[in-house]
């Protein structure tokens, strides 16, 4: 444990930033594949779920949780997937 007031702050602000983002990388994670089973069940509101799951990853990419080039990658591997079974 930290023994300099500065160093606690930051022990506890890295904490409160892990919870944030392990709770959006969750709901980052359940768009897609909320976006995947929509896609392989050929339902009418897939591209309603790939809209809202690019959202997600286009957040994402803002915020850091994800590299640009790895939203870019996923946002071009859904919509390819929707195109392809449309």
């Amino acid at each position: 444990m930290p023994n300099i007031k500065s160093a606690k702050k930051r022990v506890a602000i890295s904490e409160a930033n892990y919870e944030r983002n392990k709770a959006y990388r969750s709901a980052l994670k359940t768009a897609i594949k909320k976006a995947d089973a929509a896609i392989d069940a050929k339902a009418p509101e897939a591209a309603e779920a790939v809209k809202v799951a690019v959202v997600k990853i286009d957040k994402a990419a803002n915020k850091g949780l994800l590299h640009k080039n790895n939203a870019a990658r996923k946002k071009s591997a859904l919509v390819t997937k929707l195109n392809a079974k449309a």
